[in-house]
C-alpha cells in the first residue's frame, strides 16, 4: 500500500478565500454568517441566516469553461486552481493519465434548477432551455466541469452524499492512490446557497430560526435551535508520498486512515452507534487508538439530535480527554463542502498548533456533556487529528490526518 500525503489546499468560504484569510477568521472568531433579507419573500421560510461566500472572481476561470458551470462549479474550480498552485503541480503531471478528480456536490446548481422549472411552467415547454443547462444541474457537474477545465485524463469520481460528500471524495482519492491506480487526486466538494436548501431543513425543524448572526449556530450548546446553511468549496491535492517527494512537492500532512459506513437505520435521524463504528474504523485503518488523537474536529451542526448523538459517540470511544470542537459556527453548514473545509481548518490548526474553539458554545448542553469541549483558543502540539462528517441516510465518513515527519 502506498502512503498518501496532502500537498496542496484551496478554499472559497464565508470567512475567506485563501488559507491565511481563513486562519485569520478562525483565530479571531469572525463569523461568515449574515442575514438573508431576500429570503423574506419565500413563503413560510423561517430561516433567515446563511454563510455567504464573497469576493471571489469567476473570471479566473476561462469563459469557455465557465459556460457549463453553475456557481458551485465555479467556486470549486477556483479552489482547485489555488490548491494546484499550492502543490506546485505542473501541466505535465496534471494532464497525465495518472492524475484524477474526486469531487462532489449535494445537487446541481439550485439557481439553474429554479430557472429551468420557472421557464417550463411559464412556457409549457422547452423554448427557453439553454443548451448548457444540464451540465450545470447534473449531480456530477462539479467533478465533470473541473476535469474538463483542468484537462484531467485520469479517474473521475463524484460522490453525492450530502454532508459526507467531500469527506468521501477525499477518502476515495486516498484509496485510489493507496492502491496504486493514480499518483495524484484532486479532491473536495462544493455547494451553493439557495433558499430551497434552507427550506428542506426548515420543514424538518432542523434549521435555526434565530436571526442574530453573532448568536448561531451554536453546536453543542444547551440553547441550540438548529443549523444555518452555508456555501463554498474546497480542494485538497492528494499524492503518492514517494511521487510527491520525488518532485519536491510541499507536504502539508499525511492521510493515515479513512473509513465510511452507514447507520442502516433512518433517513434523517442519526445513530450514535453508526458514528462510533465509523470513527473506530478510521482509527483501525490508521493503526492507532483514540489515545493517539490530539484533537477531534466534530461534524456538529447545531441540531438537537445530531449534536447529542455525536457527543455520545465520541464519549463511547473511551476517552473524556481528547479536545473536541466544531467549526460550523464560523461558516454555517456548507453541506457537500463541509468535509473538505473542515479538513482544511484542521490542517491550519495543525500548522499553527492551535485548537480553534466551538463558536457560540456558551453553555454545554446536558445531552452533549461527557466530552472535552474546547471553549477557548488552545495552544498545544497537534500531530494527529480526527475529522468526521455525518449525512442524511446515516452515511458516515471519518479521516485521520497526521503531521508528516
Amino acid at each position: 500500500m502506498n502512503r498518501v500525503v496532502i500537498t496542496g489546499m484551496g478554499i472559497v468560504s464565508p470567512i475567506g478565500n485563501r488559507p491565511d484569510e481563513v486562519w485569520s477568521g478562525l483565530y479571531n472568531g469572525r463569523t461568515g454568517i449574515m442575514p438573508m433579507p431576500e429570503w423574506d419573500t419565500v413563503n413560510d421560510l423561517k430561516a433567515g441566516l446563511a454563510g455567504v461566500c464573497r469576493d471571489f472572481s469567476p473570471k479566473r476561470i476561462k469563459r469557455k469553461d465557465r459556460r457549463t458551470m453553475g456557481k458551485m462549479a465555479v467556486m470549486a474550480g477556483i479552489s482547485a486552481l489555488d490548491a494546484l498552485e499550492d502543490a506546485a503541480v505542473d501541466p505535465e503531471h496534471l494532464q497525465s493519465d495518472r492524475t484524477g478528480v474526486a469531487m462532489g456536490s449535494t445537487t446541481g446548481s439550485g439557481d439553474v434548477i429554479q430557472t429551468l422549472f420557472d421557464d417550463f411552467n411559464e412556457t409549457g415547454g422547452i423554448s427557453r432551455l439553454e443548451g448548457t443547462a444540464f451540465m450545470k444541474i447534473m449531480n456530477h457537474s462539479v467533478a465533470a466541469n473541473l476535469a474538463a477545465m483542468l484537462r484531467v485524463r485520469g479517474r473521475v469520481i463524484s460522490p453525492c452524499s450530502a454532508c459526507a460528500t467531500s469527506t468521501q471524495a477525499i477518502g476515495s482519492g486516498f484509496e485510489v492512490i493507496a492502491h496504486g491506480y493514480q499518483d495524484i487526486m484532486i479532491c473536495g466538494g462544493a455547494d451553493e446557497l439557495h433558499p430551497s436548501t434552507a427550506g428542506v431543513f426548515d420543514v424538518l425543524n432542523a434549521a435555526s430560526r434565530t436571526r442574530d448572526p453573532d448568536a448561531c449556530p451554536g453546536p453543542f450548546d444547551e440553547d441550540r435551535d438548529g443549523l444555518v446553511v452555508g456555501e463554498g468549496a474546497g480542494t485538497l491535492i492528494l499524492e503518492n508520498r514517494d511521487h510527491a517527494l520525488k518532485r519536491g512537492a510541499p507536504v502539508l500532512a499525511e492521510i493515515r486512515g479513512y473509513h465510511t459506513c452507514c447507520d442502516g437505520a433512518h433517513m434523517t435521524s442519526p445513530r450514535d452507534t453508526g458514528m462510533l463504528n465509523c470513527m473506530k474504523g478510521a482509527l483501525a485503518a490508521a493503526g492507532c487508538t483514540i489515545s493517539d488523537i490530539d484533537y477531534i474536529n466534530a461534524h456538529a451542526t447545531g441540531t438537537l439530535k445530531g449534536d447529542a448523538a455525536e457527543s455520545c459517540a465520541i464519549a463511547m470511544l473511551g476517552t473524556h480527554e481528547v479536545p473536541v470542537s466544531a467549526t460550523k459556527g464560523y461558516t454555517g453548514h456548507t453541506l457537500a463542502a463541509s468535509g473538505v473545509m473542515e479538513a482544511i481548518f484542521s490542517l491550519l490548526m495543525m500548522r499553527h498548533n492551535t485548537i480553534i474553539p466551538t463558536r457560540n458554545l456558551k453553555r454545554i448542553g446536558e445531552d452533549c456533556s461527557g466530552i472535552n469541549h474546547v471553549t477557548g483558543k488552545t495552544k498545544t502540539e497537534l500531530n494527529t487529528i480526527m475529522t468526521s462528517n455525518f449525512a442524511f441516510g446515516g452515511i458516515n465518513a471519518t479521516l485521520i490526518l497526521k503531521r508528516h515527519l
